[in-house]
């Protein structure tokens, strides 16, 4: 039986949302927390339930260093690391400014990279870690509005896979987490690249509002825990980097002619099916009639499901804490 109070977890982005309930479950099952925000008063809850709070921002090299030495200090190294921090730009790419998108990368992506790197030499020196990395489904898909979000996420997803396998044989484990749209303050601290009142994307802006309050503040279009997933139902190749990837199988020689037309891939084991409860908006001119979205429209991806706020946000932290664990004992 592992003993969980002799492991330390640093968890970012604890003001709000999944980050807040990964600290508290963590907390609950035994772990040694510190919860971290860029503003330590949003983390009275959290110290008030016994758990360790800093202060750390993810764009300042001089804080990320600060904090990792002050848990090495109390607890000598950092056994489990929860990137949780970041935040969402929406809007055209063609009208958001470049130091937005500094910033968006600055926070969602090289944060991170940067506070894994202060906590990988300790991981491997000990021959133990755990590394989860909270993206997003965006990581897997982009919609019109989202290119930046969407890409730093993608960044993530890349970085997670890359630094799954270069950690495998020293003991430390990579997990990426890719939820659907969650009701927490994510959606409240959207940055909006404009303001939309004018220009040619105006009603692209009116249609993008429209459709976060629709997904984010409306009552859910999906059955309650549809989405709800386990450690167990995520195909292996993306957490525990327990099995190296096998050899390539050798490709056939093939005669010069026409190529065939590949088959329609099947769904991958254990993936979750997205629901589309509406179509994502689109830009669209003024002088041409507007086309109606279908799910079938080749210019329409699918959007997040919503499911209920509180209750996936716990379940997902759940999942956290419960598959931190179960890496222990196998």
């Amino acid at each position: 039986m592992v003993n969980h109070s002799s492991r330390t977890a640093l968890v970012t982005g604890c003001s709000s949302g999944i980050g807040r309930q990964a600290a508290l479950r963590l907390h609950q099952v035994g772990l040694v927390v510190y919860a971290t925000a860029r503003r330590p008063g949003t983390l009275t809850e959290l110290a008030e339930n016994g758990i360790h709070v800093l202060a750390l921002d993810v764009t300042d090299e001089a804080s990320m260093v600060a904090a990792v030495e002050t848990v090495a200090a109390s607890r000598g190294l950092v056994d489990v690391l929860v990137n949780c921090a970041g935040f969402e730009l929406a809007g055209p790419v063609e009208e958001t400014p470049a130091a937005q998108v500094r910033r968006q990368f600055d926070t969602n992506v090289f944060g991170l990279a940067r506070l894994t790197q202060l906590v990988v030499p300790g991981m491997r020196a000990q021959r133990y870690g755990r590394i989860v990395n909270i993206s997003s489904v965006f990581g897997r898909f982009a919609v019109p509005g989202g290119a930046y979000y969407a890409a730093s996420k993608h960044a993530v997803a890349a970085f997670s896979e890359a630094l799954r396998r270069e950690l495998a044989g020293f003991g430390a484990r990579v997990v990426l987490v890719e939820p659907a749209a969650a009701r927490a303050r994510l959606n409240a601290s959207t940055v909006w690249a404009a303001d939309g009142a004018g220009g040619p994307y105006a009603r692209f802006h009116k249609d993008l509002n429209r459709w976060h309050a629709r997904t984010y503040a409306g009552p859910p279009h999906n059955i309650a825990g549809r989405l709800a997933v386990s450690a167990d139902h995520v195909p292996p190749g993306h957490h525990t980097g327990r099995h190296q990837p096998p050899a390539p199988r050798p490709l056939p020689r093939r005669r010069p002619g026409p190529r065939p037309v590949p088959a329609a891939p099947l769904a991958a084991p254990g993936r979750v099916r997205r629901i589309r409860p509406h179509p994502v908006p689109v830009p669209s001119s003024a002088s041409r009639p507007r086309p109606v979205p279908s799910a079938t429209s080749p210019h329409v991806s699918p959007p997040p499901v919503s499911p209920p706020a509180r209750k996936r946000i716990t379940l997902l932290a759940l999942c956290l804490a419960a598959f931190i664990i179960s890496l222990d004992s196998n």
